[in-house]
């Protein structure tokens, strides 16, 4: 019986050797990981010194130790200020990212009406344009132009006249009337059938707008013509 507790002792006392063992070989092998990376950081430490000296050796005659702490110290006063402006870039990020959808959809939405008017021919619409603007500028001078501006009240004038409901009518009823009027004369017209043709109403009424409407257009030429002389009379 004493010599079975003696065994299981000994057990006992082997296996927590093994432990310690097993404890000692894993603190061997972290000193050497750190040893290494000791002497790794003391050769990467060694390079970064020679390569900070060199390049340091290329500026030391335009700067001075002074003007490093001179900076240092004026990048400390200034940290809230680069906070801001960080703060700021990150907003602007931000924006942009939220920004981004609306964008992408309003180029989207352009893209579709720039197809839809290319399919309206509204481009060559346009290119045609172009065309008669060269006419344009080919058949006219500049003294052509200069004409115009002086005289585009009255062309605008005259173009408003025109439009007017009740001239759109009269000239709509004109050019009717032209489009069916036969210049071919087949008969004979003798004078007194020329002067029953006069007594009709509707030639009398003819001929009275005809007379009024001459007389109506030299008295505005001549009031015209007063205007002009008076004008020139002033300058």
């Amino acid at each position: 019986m004493e010599e079975k507790n003696i065994n299981e002792r000994i057990s006992s006392i082997e296996n927590k050797l093994d432990i310690i063992l097993e404890e000692i070989d894993l603190q061997r092998r972290h000193r050497r990981q750190l040893e290494d990376l000791q002497d790794d950081l003391m050769r990467v430490g060694k390079d970064v010194y020679n390569t900070a000296v060199e390049e340091l050796e290329e500026v030391h005659d335009q700067i001075s130790t002074g003007d490093i702490w001179h900076l240092f110290k004026k990048l400390l006063r200034n940290i809230n200020t680069f906070n801001a402006m960080f703060d700021q870039i990150e907003s602007v990020r931000d924006f942009v990212d939220d920004a981004s959808p609306l964008v992408r959809e309003s180029i989207i939405d352009f893209m579709k009406k720039m197809d839809e008017f290319d399919r309206k021919g509204y481009f060559e619409f346009f290119k045609e344009s172009s065309k008669i603007m060269d006419n344009i500028v080919t058949s006219f001078t500049v003294e052509d132009v200069r004409n115009l501006g002086d005289n585009i009240v009255t062309i605008m004038n005259t173009i408003k006249n025109l439009t007017q409901p009740d001239m759109l009518q009269a000239i709509n009823n004109a050019v009717s009337v032209y489009k069916h009027l036969d210049f071919e004369i087949k008969e004979d017209y003798s004078t007194f059938k020329l002067i029953k043709e006069f007594n009709k109403p509707e030639v009398k009424k003819g001929m009275a707008f005809a007379a009024k409407f001459l007389q109506n257009l030299a008295s505005h030429q001549t009031n015209n013509e007063l205007k002009q002389v008076d004008k020139i009379s002033k300058n």
